[in-house]
């Protein structure tokens, strides 16, 4: 277990990185998320890699619930949202996330983030809620966009791989990534249980 998590505390590491790079870009452009706003969470094809949910997976283990929701991974129906999102009106648009310190990159760098074109220069993404509720911040970003370009989210996710090319090279679902996480981290946990008995006996 000592190898996860000093991997976790090196993803976590970059992850803050990663919102410092990030969230200062979105304030000094005004390109914030509207306050309790859960469009983006209610999307479980959103993608993140099994590293950045690593943290989260040892974070439930050392909760003691990790084998719970494994099953509960395994055993419900498709999710219609990140499960790890807590709804908080009839139609899922408001809510919170219940393990925001822990959240994977994307939840990071979703909103307003860079991309390459198809002519490979630097382009904007920023979220339709906040385009519709900024629209002169948004268009002021597209003004800015030379002389205060935006991070790039392939920036963030070159960091991560530079971590562990394996581990954090394979894109799935959210939900996903997080299942392969908890049984990464418990199939070790088993392998050192198993060993520590041995040396016992």
């Amino acid at each position: 277990m000592l190898h996860l998590r000093e991997l976790s505390r090196r993803v976590e590491t970059v992850l803050g990185e990663i919102t410092e790079k990030f969230s200062t870009y979105q304030k000094q452009q005004g390109l914030n998320c509207r306050t309790g706003c859960g469009e983006c969470c209610l999307q479980p094809t959103i993608e993140s890699t099994p590293l950045e949910m690593l943290p989260l997976a040892l974070y439930f283990f050392d909760q003691g619930s990790a084998e719970h929701l494994l099953h509960k991974l395994e055993t419900e129906p498709v999710q219609k949202s990140c499960m790890l999102y807590q709804k908080k009106s009839f139609d899922g648009k408001q809510g919170h996330c219940t393990v925001y310190q822990q959240r994977p990159s994307i939840c990071r760098v979703f909103g307003a983030a860079g991309f390459r074109d198809k002519l490979g220069k630097t382009a904007i993404s920023v979220c339709k809620v906040i385009k519709a509720d900024l629209p002169e911040q948004y268009a002021q970003s597209l003004i800015m966009i030379t002389s205060s370009p935006p991070p790039l989210m392939m920036v963030a996710t070159e960091a991560l791989k530079e971590v562990d090319y394996a581990f954090g090279n394979t894109m799935q679902p959210i939900n996903l990534a997080l299942k392969y996480a908890l049984e990464k981290v418990l199939f070790i946990a088993s392998l050192s249980c198993h060993n520590d008995n041995s040396n016992i006996a």
